[in-house]
């Protein structure tokens, strides 16, 4: 996470403002310009690991500000994921139009009920539609707007009270309803692995979101064409378990020498 504030950054780095003979807004420059460069160098890094995987990876800007997105564009970044609808609003107006208008915007965290109104026509995909009440509610300001809003089905594959989603067999049993719900089009499925290291909850987790897919593609005859899943710390994991959605900001906006 970028740290705003310029008094604290020099002190980060073990700098003394006094001896240096800079101040603290000329060291937070710096810092920035550290941070820019590696934007580029670290895109460079996940790009050589992925060579010619299908994926589609989405930086997760949420920590960051224009700057880094800016950034992120010149180094050939189209798509950009946001958890907060405020934040994502508010940078979506500020981005200049020139930029604006060759990027897409994820809304990739929980949303609430209450404030699917403001989502709906200003995000390419929603990822976290978690409940049939949330999908309901998309579906009444997609019509009430005249548009077709693209979803992704969130789904908690393994037991985790720290995360939200349908289960397989509740969205198994509730799918039918959410895909009849007018002004929605649902993309495919996504989903978040458990707190942990260890390789093999995550491959587990990933698994049994991809043979969720089948089954459902099976049972009702259609195509979900996108799994969102992988981040950070277990992307490559994801790939190999046949992930097309890669939700990434650590690794992408992290300075790498911090």
């Amino acid at each position: 996470m970028m740290q705003n504030d310029e008094q604290s950054l020099p002190a980060e780095r073990g700098i003394d403002t006094e001896q240096s003979g800079r101040s603290s807004r000329e060291i937070a420059s710096e810092l920035q310009t550290e941070q820019l460069m590696s934007v580029a160098a670290n895109l460079t890094k996940i790009r050589g690991q992925l060579k010619d995987a299908p994926v589609t990876v989405i930086a997760v800007s949420k920590y960051v500000g224009l700057p880094e997105i800016k950034e992120a564009i010149a180094a050939g970044v189209t798509e950009f994921g946001e958890s907060r609808i405020q934040d994502a609003l508010k940078k979506q107006e500020e981005l200049p139009a020139e930029l604006q208008k060759n990027i897409r915007w994820h809304f990739i965290g929980h949303l609430q009920s209450n404030k699917a109104k403001k989502a709906v026509g200003r995000f390419a995909l929603i990822h976290s539609v978690d409940s049939f009440h949330l999908a309901k509610e998309l579906s009444e300001e997609a019509v009430k707007q005249g548009l077709e809003q693209a979803i992704l089905l969130q789904v908690k594959i393994l037991n985790d009270p720290a995360k939200s989603g349908f289960s397989p067999q509740i969205l198994q049993e509730e799918f039918s309803k959410i895909h009849d719900l007018a002004g929605l089009k649902i993309e495919g499925l996504m989903t978040m692995t458990p707190l942990t290291d260890d390789k093999e909850i995550w491959r587990q987790c990933f698994s049994g979101l991809k043979q969720l897919k089948l089954e459902l593609e099976s049972t009702y005859h259609l195509c979900l064409p996108e799994l969102s899943m992988g981040m950070s710390d277990d992307y490559l994991v994801a790939v190999t378990c046949g992930a097309t959605l890669l939700r990434i900001g650590r690794a992408i906006f992290e300075n790498s020498e911090n």
